[in-house]
């Protein structure tokens, strides 16, 4: 599931923003006033996103104290059943988060049910902890111990669908919307996000920052409020692949390969390079980008 609590990212210098638009300079022409002013307009898209989620845990707490399953909440008045189901949502929401983080960072490719499944797990053991101690808080008892496999079973199936539900909502309800171009290739597509004067750019690569993507094309840069995985996503289609856990890069963009001892990066046009991490070395050498 999606998490509320990420720390604010600090935006890379070399951004200035200069009448609502964002245009590239260098770092050392930035001043503070301009990189206040790139802080709050980055970050008011992160804080619409969170609002978002904060009223989507509201409504899932909600919804578990209307119902409470397994009479979890026990007799606890109203607000302190509504303040147990959702401090429990939010438990398993940044354990669910701190897992796909971890899992996104070790540059493999995890099947969706695959990492469903992992995620619910780690969320079920941080939720059964978090019900053990408010047990303890607020009945002044301890759960006996041959008593925990059956509660972590009980809570592993709230975990189960609560991931699934924060699974299909993040792709409906949170995930960046881009009206599709009929006809258009998947890199049109996802360029199509960007200002007018990056559509008809031809895309170089993608890379992350924080919780955002520079985008580089044949018109300059671009950083856009966007995951990783979801753009691996929209370039599915697209000749180009995944060299490094934060870099996406086209095959025809590819103009020089450097070696560095063991490492190994890609030159773009631009003169960027895109590092290549060993977990991606084979398949950079499959597509003919490096010898």
């Amino acid at each position: 599931m999606p998490s509320i609590c990420r720390p604010l990212p600090l935006p890379p210098a070399g951004v200035r923003i200069w009448s609502g638009i964002l245009r590239e300079m260098q770092p050392e022409q930035l001043t503070k006033r301009e990189m206040r002013g790139d802080f709050r307009l980055r970050n008011a898209g992160d804080w619409t996103r969170r609002l978002r989620e904060i009223g989507i845990y509201a409504v899932i707490g909600a919804f578990l104290t209307v119902i409470r399953p397994y009479n979890g909440s026990g007799n606890l008045p109203l607000w302190g059943a509504y303040l147990y189901w959702t401090g429990l949502v939010l438990t398993g929401s940044f354990s669910a988060e701190a897992t796909r983080t971890l899992m996104e960072r070790t540059g493999r490719k995890f099947g969706v049910p695959l990492m469903l499944a992992v995620i619910s797990v780690t969320s079920a053991v941080a939720v059964t902890g978090m019900v053990i101690l408010l047990e303890a808080l607020v009945s002044g008892r301890a759960i006996p111990p041959g008593y925990l496999p059956r509660l972590f079973g009980l809570v592993w199936v709230i975990a189960a669908a609560v991931t699934a539900v924060g699974f299909m909502i993040e792709r409906t309800v949170l995930a960046p919307v881009t009206e599709p171009v009929t006809g258009a290739s998947p890199e049109e597509t996802f360029l199509s996000r960007l200002p007018v004067k990056y559509r008809t750019a031809q895309l170089y690569a993608v890379s992350a920052e924080d919780h955002y993507l520079r985008i580089h094309t044949s018109h300059g840069e671009e950083l856009i409020l966007m995951r990783l995985a979801d753009a691996l996503r929209e370039l599915a289609g697209a000749d180009g692949l995944q060299v490094h856990r934060s870099w996406w890069v086209a095959k025809a963009a590819v103009r020089d390969t450097r070696r560095q001892g063991s490492k190994l990066s890609l030159v773009l046009p631009s003169g960027k390079e895109a590092p290549v991490s060993r977990t991606f070395q084979a398949e950079v050498k499959a597509a003919g980008l490096a010898g």
